[in-house]
């Protein structure tokens, strides 16, 4: 199959193209870019006037509910929400039931996902048996099965010599560690941001120091083993400095916010809207004025949607017994968009933050549009205008803080190996 992108403005932030280029696309490949080959004659041709290509976006944390909660969502349903979104590649936890702990279940994740054709999928291995926190995994056996990275989800592991040694395997053979920082005790019970807003509803707090001293520790053990971490959903100021002051020091570290955490902050919780019962919580305009600030100066590396579809009935409970959780994978583009917007940031660097740097973090082959790369590609107008309807969603969960929203910035075409996985009808 041969497909020629005509018209389209293409923005590819690892080669640092940004300019009106045509993309030339053989058998899957990246075959040309501004030229087509040699003898080249399209099967297919989209025009692309007016429009935006891209790399297809990488996230780097949707949870799919499969194996084990497709009662919330299944991996059909949300692959088709990633396509919708112009997501080609995505890492999900572990956290799944039973926990991606074995070398069997990462395997039939990725075939499952693989006969799909929709996404490519990169599980995340579980760090520590059951997410238990007390026996390391077979690390090396499950990254042989597909495992990109380790990863304890939302689980803290309370044992600092656990921690320790899981560090010094990973650092061992390379792997990557991503971690959710959060004290387990300072946040033991906690759904809200300890402010205010808590105060006034009546919520068990989580206080901004849950992060800071759990980041702290994680980045002690990190300089004195030598690991690779990426710290996942960054929430608070305090986050984001010891991340930047690891980073002047030359540690391997990275980060990452959610769309959620730069748009909204504990006020949005309003009367008890289960739809912002988010894990981290929302936090203060001032811990959101970091966040951007962050993600602007390079201390914050990626942004991901934290996708987590939970059904409706976990969702219509009281606040603070409700499941946390948002739907996000088709709102990731239109929120990175509107960050760039309220920010004034380029929109080379806002691709940047959902394309080639979150694949870096992964350490896969993805994310730009290099001669020979897989044609993974989101083509998108970053000014049509959308409202965030429930049923509208691709994702079988609508559970967002963002229902009723107008959006800017809509994809229309999403191909993954070259092959139109979506367009907008």
């Amino acid at each position: 199959m041969k497909i020629h992108i005509k018209n389209g403005h293409l923005i590819d932030p690892k080669n640092k193209i940004d300019a009106k280029q045509d993309v030339f696309i053989v058998a899957g490949k990246v075959a040309g870019i501004g030229k087509a080959p040699d003898g080249f004659v399209a099967n297919q041709t989209i025009d692309a006037a007016g429009l935006i290509v891209s790399p297809g976006f990488v996230d780097l944390s949707a949870r799919l509910r499969e194996p084990g909660s497709e009662y919330q969502a299944t991996l059909n349903s949300e692959l088709l929400a990633a396509a919708a979104g112009g997501v080609t590649s995505l890492a999900c936890p572990p956290d799944t039931n039973p926990v991606l702990d074995e070398p069997g279940l990462v395997e039939m994740l990725k075939h499952r996902a693989k006969l799909l054709n929709l996404a490519h999928v990169y599980p995340l291995g579980a760090l520590t048996r059951q997410l238990e926190g007390k026996l390391l995994t077979e690390m090396h056996a499950l990254s042989n099965a597909g495992c990109v990275a380790f990863s304890q989800a939302d689980i803290a592991i309370t044992d600092t010599q656990v921690l320790w040694r899981a560090f010094e395997y990973a650092a061992t053979f390379g792997y990557t560690i991503f971690l959710r920082a959060e004290d387990y005790y300072l946040a033991k019970n906690g759904v809200a941001h300890d402010g205010e807003v808590a105060s006034r509803l009546g919520l068990k707090g989580i206080p901004a120091a849950a992060e800071a001293l759990s980041i702290a520790s994680i980045i002690r053990i990190a300089c004195e083993t030598k690991t690779r971490i990426h710290l996942c959903r960054l929430s608070t100021a305090e986050g984001v400095e010891l991340v930047r002051t690891a980073k002047k020091q030359g540690l391997q570290v990275s980060a990452d916010v959610s769309t959620q955490h730069l748009h909204l902050t504990d006020m949005d919780i309003g009367y008890f809207n289960t739809h912002a019962n988010l894990k981290p919580p929302l936090r203060s305009m001032r811990d959101k004025a970091a966040l951007s600030q962050g993600l602007k100066d390079g201390t914050i590396d990626a942004i991901c949607s934290d996708h987590t579809p939970v059904n409706d009935d976990a969702k219509l409970l009281p606040f603070a017994e409700a499941e946390a959780g948002a739907t996000g994978l088709e709102l990731l583009l239109p929120l990175a968009l509107k960050w760039a917007t309220d920010n004034k940031a380029s929109l080379l660097d806002t691709i940047a933050a959902i394309t080639s740097q979150p694949a870096s973090i992964l350490g896969i082959n993805g994310g730009h549009l290099s001669l020979n790369a897989d044609a993974d590609i989101a083509i998108f107008n970053p000014s049509t205008e959308w409202n965030v309807v429930a049923n509208q969603l691709k994702s079988q969960g609508k559970n967002t803080p963002f229902l009723g929203n107008l959006m800017l910035g809509r994809v229309y075409y999403t191909l993954l190996h070259g092959q139109i996985t979506y367009a907008y009808q």
